[in-house]
């Protein structure tokens, strides 16, 4: 479908990438550097565990304050560069001065490192009584505590500098690659009776299309595209994952999963039940694959029918329409939440046009300098299409709960799994509007779709891709794989979690190819938080259906304060124990009675 979607406006954060105004702002970057790294030499490593805590204190507060500083430029740097490179991926300037950005940010990292090894040199004794003395200190002491804990997975200073300018020629320039080669990569395609050339993620939409041959036609399409770039992407896969094992050995670190867990501020006991809770649910997820399938005239479903529309196909949403409804139903959830969502309307934050060269799939980012966020999405018409601006809307209002709350970058530095906690709940807001106002069943049977639809693709196809990269680290310790073993463990991964719930000789053995979370060295295991989110905002909505509007304000206070404590701690702020499996059991049994009512109708 071809529908009128606009693009971002970046103007108000700087003119252009040439402009005086982002190379004054890029300057001024590499100047607070400078004076970090001599604050650093001459103040900071000459003080010890035996120094005046008060003078300990001193130092603590004003390295936050500077790193705050450097921060919040470098985070509004960053995202402006990046607003140009995942939106057009042949724009040459801006290929090059993210190239330049990422040279001087390894020399944040390195400073970085080089103030948590400090700290951690400090012991607890020593650095809790100091950061009470400090305004400043206090008011970050999780993320100063966190930083010491931490400190003991660091190589030495000179191992973590060389391995920080290593990864732009290493694990960096891998992940790179592979944006640019999927992004880049068009197919002749055959819609609507005329042949079009489609980016990869418009092909990839198609797999919503109602139309069966179509879909059928798309999932070969792209599979055979695939198959002319697959030993590239099998060589990024490979050097993304092989200096994350490196790093990972070096650092000290029990496995791959020990850093992920760490990021995502959980434990290995909360992981293992949700996991539990999470494989025990796939018959559940399998009786509605299987009815989807009988309503399509099938005895199982193929990979390209997964998306397929059910019930009351013929609704495509106009992005006004998409603006109406998601600003109507975010206003009876907050006020706030609507005023903000109308801004990223008004105001031009999102990107959401299909084009060639420009990534795929959606995202949200923020702008820390003016306080605001940007989303990208590919927006085609389809209520998944509004679903998901919803989803990356929910990411832009934790954003603005943390701005309007006044907290610092750093304690904005919220974990993965704690990430997607606004955007599953604006999610549901939408979805759960729509099933509230529907009367006519074919409707209520294609929202439901959609409904399911995305909590089988968070719990059961997550699933899958958590046993691929377990595996894949695994094995790439020990040698390097071929794309064909990368296929290959993909597709086994899918019979473990779909089963009998989709063909097994139709599966998609290139999910590997073209998510990007794979290709981030420093972001492995990027997968599970979604099951988290999925089913901690399942839980905070069932709250939130019994409290009502009093539910909100200690809402909007959970996601100003997602990056000052643990997921353990912050849930048990709604009762919540994350490390039982009953919570997991209750949320995945809401979603059970979806499945009962879908297959009822």
């Amino acid at each position: 479908m071809t529908i009128s979607a606009p693009r971002w406006d970046m103007t108000n954060v700087y003119p252009s990438l040439d402009s005086k105004q982002f190379k004054a702002a890029f300057k001024k970057y590499d100047s607070l550097l400078k004076d970090l790294e001599t604050f650093l030499t001459n103040k900071v490593n000459k003080a010890t565990a035996k120094t005046d805590p008060k003078k300990l204190g001193k130092l603590l507060g004003e390295a936050v304050d500077r790193f705050n500083e450097i921060f919040t430029l470098s985070g509004t740097l960053g995202s402006y560069i990046y607003s140009f490179v995942s939106t057009d991926s042949r724009d040459k300037l801006a290929m090059r001065t993210l190239s330049e950005y990422e040279q001087v940010q390894v020399r944040q990292s390195m400073l970085n490192t080089q103030f948590q090894a400090w700290v951690g040199k400090l012991g607890k004794s020593a650095l809790k009584k100091a950061i009470k003395t400090s305004k400043s200190a206090a008011s970050h002491s999780f993320a100063l505590i966190e930083n010491a804990e931490q400190a003991k997975y660091l190589m030495s200073e000179a191992e973590e500098g060389l391995a920080a300018e290593m990864s732009l020629s290493g694990g960096n320039a891998f992940g790179k690659l592979q944006g640019t080669v999927t992004s880049q990569l068009s197919v002749d395609f055959e819609l609507d009776g005329k042949t079009q050339k489609l980016p990869l993620p418009a092909l990839i939409n198609l797999r919503a299309h109602p139309d069966a041959d179509v879909r059928r036609r798309a999932y070969e399409a792209e599979n055979r595209a695939w198959e002319e770039v697959k030993e590239t992407l099998a060589a990024c896969l490979n050097g993304v994952k092989g200096e994350a094992i490196v790093l990972n050995k070096r650092r000290g670190r029990e496995d791959a999963l020990h850093s992920a867990i760490d990021m995502a501020r959980m434990d290995r006991a909360t992981l293992k039940a949700m996991l539990a809770a999470m494989h025990d649910s796939f018959p559940m997820f399998r009786k509605y694959f299987k009815n989807k399938a009988k309503r399509l005239g099938k005895d199982q479903l193929a990979w390209y029918d997964l998306f397929a529309p059910m019930g009351k196909t013929d609704k495509v949403y106009s992005y006004e329409e998409a603006r109406a409804f998601i600003l109507d139903n975010f206003g009876k959830f907050a006020p706030d939440l609507r005023g903000m969502a109308k801004d990223a309307f008004d105001k031009k934050w999102i990107d959401a046009e299909q084009r060639e060269g420009k990534r795929g799939g959606a995202f949200c980012m923020s702008i820390p300098v003016v306080k605001e966020s940007r989303v990208l999405a590919n927006y085609d018409g389809s209520f998944d299409s509004v679903s998901t601006l919803a989803h990356e809307l929910g990411h832009a209002y934790h954003n603005f709960c943390a701005y309007k709350a006044g907290k610092t970058e750093i304690q904005q530095n919220t974990p993965m799994t704690l990430a997607e906690t606004a955007s599953i709940m604006c999610e549901t807001i939408v979805t759960e509007a729509v099933l509230a106002q529907a009367t006519d069943k074919d409707e209520i049977l294609a929202t439901l779709e959609a409904q399911l639809n995305n909590a089988s693709q968070v719990v059961v196809d997550i699933y899958s891709r958590y046993l691929f990269e377990k595996e894949v680290f695994e094995r790439r310790e020990k040698a390097e794989l071929s794309s064909d073993e990368f296929n290959d463990i993909m597709e086994r991964a899918q019979k473990a979690t779909y089963g009998d719930g989709l063909d097994e000789g139709c599966l998609q053995k290139f999910m590997w190819t073209w998510k990007p979370h794979y290709y981030s060295p420093g972001l492995s295991f990027y997968n599970f938080p979604y099951a988290f989110g999925l089913l901690f905002a399942t839980g905070l909505y069932a709250i939130y259906e019994k409290r009502g509007a009093e539910f909100v304000p200690d809402y909007k206070n959970l996601l100003a304060s997602t990056g000052e404590a643990s997921a353990a701690d912050l849930a048990d702020r709604f009762g919540i124990d994350i490390r039982k499996r009953k919570f997991w059991d209750d949320s995945l049994a809401i979603i059970g009675k979806r499945v009962d009512r879908y297959v009822e109708l």
